[in-house]
């Protein structure tokens, strides 16, 4: 089935308005997962011309954003979460390893939290992941990857505290 980015909004939206918490965002993410299967959705959001982040929609009235990434080459991030938000990451090409962390210390503005690494998984095309409030997690790419993402508020305006791995 075809999906457009309004349908696919809209129907996010309603699902994140009737069910705010964790319930309604596994709902989203389902609905990901079936965004992500539909080639021509895909290729049109996240093309070659697309950059590392895109915001493909941000909501008015829940502020939830949809975000096409594209990114280029192998990288790793420091484990982090999403501040006072959540995220479900939706893998359309290419592979990410994600790794998952238990708090040992809280972070502060001053000071670095320590995290202890609990896991590691695959995000292969097609498969999505919520990660709610406090969830800490650090993607790694041996490669060039592309994703949808959402977001609860836009990332680039949140002010997030940093962890390290022991």
């Amino acid at each position: 089935m075809a999906h457009t980015l309004e349908q696919f909004a809209a129907t996010c939206h309603d699902v994140l308005k009737s069910e705010p918490g964790a319930a309604g965002r596994r709902k989203v993410c389902a609905l990901l997962e079936e965004v992500l299967k539909d080639e021509k959705f895909v290729s049109t959001h996240i093309g070659d011309g697309v950059p590392e982040r895109k915001i493909l929609y941000e909501d008015p009235e829940l502020s939830f954003c949809i975000l096409a990434h594209n990114y280029q080459g192998a990288k790793e991030s420091p484990p982090h979460d999403h501040g006072p938000s959540w995220a479900i990451y939706g893998q359309a090409r290419g592979e990410t390893e994600m790794s998952d962390y238990e708090l040992l210390e809280a972070a502060s503005p001053d000071k670095p939290g320590k995290v202890r690494k609990r896991g590691t998984y695959k995000l292969t095309p097609g498969v999505a992941h919520v990660y709610n409030e406090g969830d800490l997690h650090s993607p790694k790419r041996v490669a060039s990857t592309r994703l949808i993402r959402i977001e609860g508020v836009n990332m680039e305006k949140v002010k997030r505290l940093k962890y390290e791995a022991v």
